[in-house]
């Protein structure tokens, strides 16, 4: 605008004044050429050009300030544009990892990878899958509801502590094989053997095959330990007794708005006996 406005000046001094009478004499003699027809305020030469070059630098910076308008229009669109794609991967993330916390990561890659409908369902078939059932009997005659603990509050907080400890051991490396399933109550459930895909569970060796039993029993002694630990510092003698079974069984996904991965079979329900019908402090 600044740069315009000093052409505009300079212009009209050239026009109006260095070469003015030069524009004068040019007038005279157009006219003179045609007496009857007198130069009017619009054919004057040198007026005319004052406002055609005013025209066109109103116009100039019309143009100017409009493309200005509509660069800075886009700029905050890419901006806002940018800061909801940012959002948008955000909430996939945080997704992401909410799904990845109930369901196990290859399924939850399976529902993320693709847009299913509700009534599809999830299942695969494992050949051999152990199972671990992990209960504390203690805990029902521990739980009791009165103005001592609030109503039972006080003894949900300490199932509360011994679940988020268990749950604590799987983000160790060496149990990132271990699929908690769900609790039960004051019993905790797991099982191993998920991770591989049928395909690559039927390709491994046999010794590798049955790798995963030997994490779930060390697993089942890392419960007790950490048990233990919880027991000194809550001043409590709660025992541990563990069920393990390995088998045949069938995982899938079961509900469209509020998904459950869980699994079935003889082999559950074996290993859930192994445990109701274990020793206190013992792995059946």
């Amino acid at each position: 605008m600044v740069i315009m406005l000093i052409a505009l000046v300079g212009y009209n001094v050239i026009l109006l004044h260095t070469h003015g009478p030069m524009l004068d004499e040019y007038s005279k003699f157009m006219y003179a050429m045609a007496p009857l027809r007198r130069p009017g305020i619009l054919k004057d030469l040198k007026t005319m050009g004052s406002i055609s070059l005013f025209i066109f630098f109103v116009t100039l910076l019309v143009l100017g300030r409009q493309n200005e308008y509509y660069c800075r229009l886009d700029f905050l669109w890419k901006n806002k544009f940018k800061k909801e794609r940012e959002e948008i991967e955000t909430m996939e993330n945080l997704n992401r990892v909410l799904l990845e916390n109930v369901l196990p990561a290859h399924v939850a890659e399976h529902f993320l990878a693709r847009n299913l409908k509700n009534e599809d369902l999830y299942h695969q078939s494992y050949d051999c899958v152990c199972v671990m059932f992990a209960s504390v009997p203690d805990f029902k005659e521990f739980y009791t509801e009165s103005d001592v603990n609030k109503e039972g509050l006080e003894c949900l907080r300490l199932l509360n502590e011994i679940i988020a400890d268990f749950d604590d051991l799987l983000s160790k490396p060496k149990f990132s094989g271990v699929e908690k399933i769900k609790t039960i109550g004051s019993t905790y459930m797991a099982a191993t053997g998920l991770s591989a895909t049928p395909n690559q569970e039927q390709c491994q060796e046999p010794e590798r095959q049955y790798m995963h039993i030997g994490t779930m029993v060390e697993f089942a002694f890392a419960l007790v330990a950490k048990l233990d630990v919880i027991n000194k510092h809550s001043f409590n003698d709660f025992k541990l007794r563990v069920g393990i079974n390995h088998g045949p069984v069938i995982a899938g996904v079961i509900g469209a708005q509020k998904p459950q991965y869980d699994i079935w079979g003889n082999t559950v329900n074996v290993a859930s006996r192994m445990d109701s019908t274990g020793v206190l402090d013992k792995i059946q």
